[in-house]
C-alpha cells in the first residue's frame, strides 16, 4: 500500500472510531482493552494522533514525549479527538514526500512510516470503540490486513522490546488463507523474533485464517481462527505480544 492509501484509510477509520465512541458513551467499558473505558481510548488515541502530527509538521528528528492526556470527557473529549484526527490527516496529506523527521520502524520514508503506523493504530482502536458500542465490528480489506500483519511481525516484533521469546528455538507460522503468498515464518528464541515473509522450513505451530480476521487476532482483538500444532505458542503470542 502507498502513503495516499494509508492516509485515506486513516481518515475513514478515525471517523468510524469517533462515531462508535459517541454511540457507546465515554463511560462504557472497552472489552478488548480490559480496565479501559471509552474516555481512556479517546484520550490515548487522540494523544497519539497529536504526537504523530508534531513529528511531521514540525520536523523533529529525535524522539520526544507526547503532550499528555487531556482532562476532558463527554462531548468535549469527542470534539478534541475529532479535531486532532483531522489535523493528523491534513498534515500527512499535505506533507512533502521528502519530509525528514524521526520514526521508529524501517520504512521507505518518514512520511510513509507515519501514514502507515497511524492508519493501523487508528484501525485497531476503532475495533476497540466498536466493541464498546456492542455492535458488529467493521471489517478491513485483505490487502490492508496483510500490510498490518507485516508491520506487526517484521516491524514491532523485530525490536529488542518484543517479549515474545522462548527458552529454546521454536518456529511459528502465520498464514493468511485468502491472500496467495501471505505467509510469515517467525523464528522464536531467547532473542527478539526473526521473521521471514515465506513458508521457510517446518513450523511448530501455525496460526491461519482470512487476513482481516488474522490481523485483528494478532493484535489480540479476537481469537485466532485456526491453530495447528503446538497451541502453547499461540498462547505465548496472546500473553506476550502486546505492543508498548
Amino acid at each position: 500500500m502507498d502513503t495516499s492509501a494509508h492516509v485515506k484509510t486513516l481518515a475513514h477509520e478515525g471517523s468510524l472510531l469517533a462515531t462508535a465512541a459517541e454511540s457507546a458513551g465515554t463511560d462504557a467499558d472497552v472489552p478488548t482493552c480490559p480496565g479501559w473505558r471509552v474516555r481512556d481510548l479517546l484520550r490515548h488515541t487522540g494523544a497519539v494522533h497529536r504526537w504523530a502530527t508534531s513529528f511531521v509538521a514540525e520536523g523533529h528528528t529525535a524522539p520526544r514525549p507526547d503532550g499528555g492526556l487531556p482532562d476532558l470527557d463527554g462531548a468535549a473529549l469527542l470534539a478534541w479527538f475529532r479535531e486532532g484526527h483531522g489535523l493528523l490527516v491534513d498534515t500527512l496529506a499535505g506533507a512533502a514526500p521528502d519530509v525528514r523527521c524521526w520514526h521508529f520502524l524501517p520504512a521507505p520514508s518518514p512520511l510513509a512510516f507515519w501514514a502507515r503506523r497511524q492508519a493501523h493504530e487508528t484501525t485497531v482502536h476503532r475495533m476497540d470503540a466498536e466493541s464498546a458500542a456492542g455492535g458488529a465490528v467493521t471489517g478491513v480489506a485483505s490487502d490492508f490486513a496483510v500490510d498490518g500483519i507485516d508491520e506487526l511481525l517484521c516491524g514491532f516484533h523485530a525490536r529488542p522490546k518484543s517479549a515474545v521469546r522462548t527458552p529454546e528455538p521454536r518456529t511459528l507460522r502465520v498464514r493468511a488463507t485468502d491472500v496467495p503468498g501471505a505467509v510469515w515464518t517467525v523464528r522464536l528464541s531467547a532473542e527478539p523474533p526473526v521473521t521471514e515473509r515465506a513458508a521457510a522450513g517446518d513450523a511448530d505451530c501455525e496460526l491461519s485464517g482470512p487476513a482481516p480476521w488474522l490481523y485483528s487476532a494478532l493484535w489480540n482483538r479476537r481469537p485466532v481462527p485456526e491453530v495447528a500444532g503446538d497451541a502453547s505458542l499461540a498462547a505465548l503470542w496472546r500473553e506476550k505480544s502486546g505492543v508498548v
